[in-house]
């Protein structure tokens, strides 16, 4: 049983612990000084031990609450009093995610040949055997090329609800591919040839029924963005097993722990990416403009990713301004 000396003790550190925590109101920890934030730490780790002490007599239980209670504005102010460094994420992505696609572009590159060849297997096969479009695409969806028909007007009736869903697929699938990499890039590798052949499968089918403009008509200005976006976050995963399979002289626990922060500062560039594209995939591509307008939003958005991805060569060496 606890003493009620020993609460009379404690409640003047909990009561101390209370007025900083009151005092810091909506600024955060910005208004106390260096003494008061030793202080602040103190107090919140000697409440913490003092609420495991209350929780175990049950005569004590009232203070229980207001423990927890005192004890969850502690840690919110600690731990999320920090304002977000809005200009340390400008300068991530203006200065150092240039430099890390730079450093990681020949994986990149890979994962874009890897998706390039599963396209070019898809097309042959299926030019070979018509057949095999059937079995990867499905009868609907042939059934619908058949009638030369685009899948994708029923996208321009639910324009946001379908530019928020292509986000969230291309940015998921662009994760999965990250996530992927940990078992040595086998997972990526297949998600990347799985796409490409999809992609030489649909390019050919569609062809076949006179098609192909239709076709590149809708993907060319999505497609600027939401290609590199795939390829960079397929990168991503590769590092990941680079790290994995060539730790080089470090220990493989240190060589895998780099190459995840690298790969996921890489990740975190696709994002931006997708999003837009996500909106032109939902906004404009399923819209009657024209064709060679299409075209030329797309290697205006191409050649414009190129020209960011290439810059920021004189900041070289700032990359940490944002934590992976």
């Amino acid at each position: 049983m606890i003493s009620t000396r020993w609460l009379a003790k404690r409640k003047q550190h909990w009561q101390r612990l209370e007025q900083l925590v009151d005092r810091s109101g909506r600024r955060g920890v910005a208004t106390l000084d260096h003494g008061e934030l030793q202080e602040l730490g103190l107090l919140y780790r000697q409440t913490a031990s003092d609420l495991a002490t209350v929780r175990e007599d049950i005569t004590s239980r009232p203070f229980t609450s207001y423990l927890n209670q005192l004890l969850a504005r502690a840690h919110n102010l600690i731990y999320m009093g920090r304002r977000p460094d809005w200009g340390g994420i400008v300068r991530f992505y203006r200065e150092a995610y240039p430099r890390i696609f730079r450093e990681t572009f020949s994986l990149v590159l890979l994962a874009a040949l890897v998706f390039a060849a599963g396209g070019i297997a898809g097309a042959v096969v299926t030019l070979r055997d018509p057949g095999f479009a059937h079995q990867i695409l499905g009868p609907q969806m042939i059934e619908t090329i058949e009638k030369r028909e685009m899948w994708t007007h029923s996208i321009l009736a639910i324009k946001p609800l379908a530019s928020s869903e292509i986000m969230t697929n291309n940015i998921t699938v662009g994760f999965a591919m990250f996530a992927a990499g940990i078992t040595a890039g086998l997972g990526t590798l297949w998600m990347l040839i799985t796409n490409g052949l999809l992609m030489g499968v649909l390019a050919v089918a569609t062809a076949r029924a006179g098609m192909a403009l239709q076709l590149w008509d809708f993907v060319a200005a999505h497609g600027a963005l939401e290609l590199p976006a795939i390829f960079i976050a397929a990168g991503a995963g590769l590092a990941i097993a680079r790290g994995l399979l060539f730790p080089g002289i470090l220990p493989r626990k240190e060589s895998l722990r780099l190459a995840g922060s690298q790969g996921a500062k890489l990740l975190l560039g696709t994002i931006p990416l997708l999003v837009v594209a996500g909106v032109i995939e939902a906004f404009v591509s399923p819209v009657r403009i024209p064709t060679p307008l299409k075209f030329l939003l797309s290697a205006v958005l191409f050649v414009s990713l190129a020209l960011y991805l290439s810059s920021g060569r004189k900041s070289a060496g700032k990359s940490g301004e944002l934590a992976a």
